[in-house]
Parts: structure tokens; C-alpha cells; sequence
């Protein structure tokens, strides 16, 4: 019996998008599945996920594609830097996807990416429709478009309760990044 894949979409003002899809691809090693995370924003510095990823491969990998995030953290870039590496991101998914060597295909990000301008909806909306039957493909990011939502077989939007940062505290690290 051939496996189904699934369109699961990670979205939401409050915190964990991408840690629930960290954890869909630790589930998934235990498996033996291969899974892959695309990183459409985030790059340029360290975080707790790379350094996990390392004691994960083969199974797993992460790629961060992104320059980091835009208007933030000292980023001096021009926003064409930017979406120049947002579209080699889809390309490079693009071919993942044709090649269909992994099980779960985790896009992180992308939609804060397409919120930025950076890519559009119609060509996220044509990596839905190149995906494979058998492969999950995981979105993750604040601003999911509902034509995206239309389309997900699993959406979950985490809202933000109670958060540090609204009492001004910074990052924790292992929890934050």
C-alpha cells in the first residue's frame, strides 16, 4: 500500500511553528524516514536546530537558505539580496521535490517570506501542486494565505497567549533558538 502524503501548515502569531515541525522530523528519524527543512529566512547565525540536526543525519538535514531576518538584528542587506535567495530557496525545493528522495519536505518560514514580498503566492501554490503522493510537505510561518489553508490537509495556528518577550526579555537560548 502506497503511503499518502500529507500538505501540513504550521501558522500563527504566538510561538512554536517551527519546533512542531522539528518535531514531526524527530518522529520521523525514529522511523528511518528522510526529511529536509528549508530555511527561507533564517541564516547567518547558529541555532540549537543545526547543531541537533548534525547528530540527526543521515535522516535529517536543515538548509538554511535565507540571508536571516530582514530588518532586524543589524541586517544591512537590500531586500533584493534577499528575495534573490528566497526564489534559489524554491529552486532548490523544486528539484528536492522532483527527485523524491525524502519523506518530509519542511518549508520554514515561507510564509514569512511570501509575506515579505520575497516569493509570491501562485509559486508557493505550484511547489502544493508538484508535490508527490507520497511526500508530507510541512509550511511553517506567521500570514498563512487562505488559498494555502484551502489546500493543507492539516492546519495549525498557534496563538500567542503569554510571552518574555512582553516583558522585554531576549531570546533564551535551547528554547528561543
Amino acid at each position: 500500500m502506497s503511503r499518502q502524503g500529507l500538505v501540513i501548515v504550521y501558522t500563527g502569531d504566538g510561538k512554536g511553528k517551527t519546533t512542531a515541525a522539528l518535531g514531526m522530523a524527530l518522529r520521523a528519524v525514529g522511523y528511518n524516514f528522510k526529511s529536509i527543512m528549508f530555511q527561507f529566512v533564517k541564516g547567518g547565525w547558529r541555532s540549537g536546530e543545526l547543531a541537533a540536526m548534525e547528530r540527526l543525519k543521515p535522516e535529517f538535514e536543515i538548509r538554511p537558505c535565507g540571508k536571516g531576518f530582514i530588518g532586524i538584528a543589524g541586517d544591512k542587506l537590500l531586500v533584493e539580496e534577499h528575495q534573490k535567495a528566497a526564489i534559489q530557496a524554491l529552486d532548490e525545493v523544486r528539484r528536492v521535490i522532483s527527485k523524491g528522495s525524502y519523506d518530509i519536505v519542511i518549508l520554514d518560514e515561507i510564509f514569512i517570506a511570501l509575506g515579505l514580498g520575497l516569493i509570491t503566492e501562485e509559486q508557493v501554490l505550484e511547489l502544493l501542486d508538484a508535490r508527490p503522493e507520497p511526500l508530507h510537505l510541512v509550511l511553517t510561518g506567521r500570514g498563512c494565505p487562505a488559498s494555502i489553508i484551502e489546500r493543507a490537509d492539516v492546519v495549525t495556528e498557534m496563538n500567542e497567549i503569554k510571552h518574555p518577550y512582553q516583558q522585554g526579555r531576549i531570546a533564551e537560548i535551547g528554547v528561543d533558538f
